[in-house]
């Protein structure tokens, strides 16, 4: 198999000739290309210039292997046209210029589509799509949840506990619930649009959702998550579910209508699996300071997701979360080598 058919068989759970790699946050970061380009570039101008972000998101597949190229993008770019205008500070993260803080800077965001906010990321796609033809790697669109843009906007910055936030919601609910509907519809809008540029395979990034217990999960963000899965169910693009520190929101993760969950390291992959129902795929999950480690304690580690996944059909070796920028990438070239080496032999064993 090649990447792209690998990796897209995974998350329709069919038997694969090994477990497909891919890492979350594998454009940039840890490569020095990368690091060079950003000597000249800004992250915006990177991600809003097409020649430029299908060159970065290009250079992981070329380095690792990996089997999942995922478009160098950033989860705020559709915010701006919405009525939301950011930077992106160094070292700080979303600086949103004018948080969201009432009702009336509610009504003045706008239901965007991609064609209007981020038509450079449609070009970047198709792009990606002409240069990654034969096969080499999925192509994997993407968008920030609900949940997790609604904090940045009314938080106007990364926060420990996006209080802010919280407090809207249990203060008030009318105005929070407005905001969540007017992000949602946005979000749909523009993945449609990922997958008519052509994306193979799209993740929702809930980032901030372990913030929430799993009573206000349901409350105030799952329905949302919820309506984007639906909406997009008839255009037969795989969906991934991801969210950081969510051991104890499995079940309603999984309730959404998605074919994989993505789950992080702080909860073992076969008892999530268990929790998620085999009926789905799962991707995940190594520590991604691991890959800090001298290489014999990596390759323990990625051995232990493997058994835990036991060759069971619909799994995709990934990172917990994002890959860390002291990363060496030797570690991550040579980590897909193993990981696809010995899924294989274990595939070519029960075959």
């Amino acid at each position: 198999m090649d990447g792209e058919t690998r990796f897209l068989a995974a998350l329709r759970r069919e038997r694969t000739d090994c477990t497909p790699v891919w890492f979350m946050r594998q454009a940039g970061r840890c490569l020095a290309d990368y690091r060079a380009l950003r000597k000249r570039y800004d992250i915006l101008t990177l991600a809003r210039t097409p020649e430029l972000s299908t060159q970065v998101t290009l250079m992981p597949v070329e380095r690792f292997g990996v089997d999942g190229a995922v478009m160098f993008a950033d989860i705020m770019l559709p915010l701006q046209a919405m009525g939301a205008p950011f930077s992106i500070e160094p070292e700080v993260g979303p600086i949103v210029h004018h948080p969201i803080r009432t009702r009336a800077d509610v009504d003045a965001l706008r239901v965007v589509d991609g064609q209007e906010a981020t038509p450079y990321v449609l070009e970047t796609i198709r792009l990606l799509r002409r240069e990654l033809s034969g096969g080499k790697a999925a192509l994997i669109g993407f968008s920030g949840a609900p949940f997790t843009l609604a904090c940045y906007l009314i938080e106007g910055r990364p926060s420990r506990d996006y209080s802010k936030a919280k407090g809207m919601m249990y203060s008030e609910p009318e105005t929070w619930h407005a905001l969540m509907n007017v992000v949602t519809e946005t979000v749909i809008l523009y993945l449609r649009d990922q997958v008519t540029a052509g994306i193979q395979a799209m993740q929702l990034f809930d980032s901030w959702m372990g913030i929430l217990s799993p009573a206000d999960y349901e409350r105030y963000s799952l329905p949302y998550s919820r309506r984007v899965f639906q909406a997009l169910s008839e255009l037969g693009v795989p969906r991934i579910h991801f969210g950081t520190s969510n051991a104890s929101l499995l079940e309603l993760v999984a309730s959404v209508d998605c074919e994989a969950v993505s789950v992080d390291w702080r909860v073992s992959l076969d008892q999530a699996w268990e929790r998620i129902g085999h009926d789905k795929g799962i991707q995940g999950n190594l520590d991604p300071v691991l890959a800090l480690a001298p290489w014999d304690r990596l390759r323990e580690g990625a051995h232990d997701v493997l058994r835990r996944a036991a060759g069971r059909p619909g799994h995709i070796f990934n990172l917990g979360h994002g890959v860390l920028p002291e990363t060496d990438p030797d570690q991550l070239a040579r980590l897909v080598q193993e990981v696809h080496a010995t899924s294989r032999v274990a595939e070519a064993a029960t075959a």
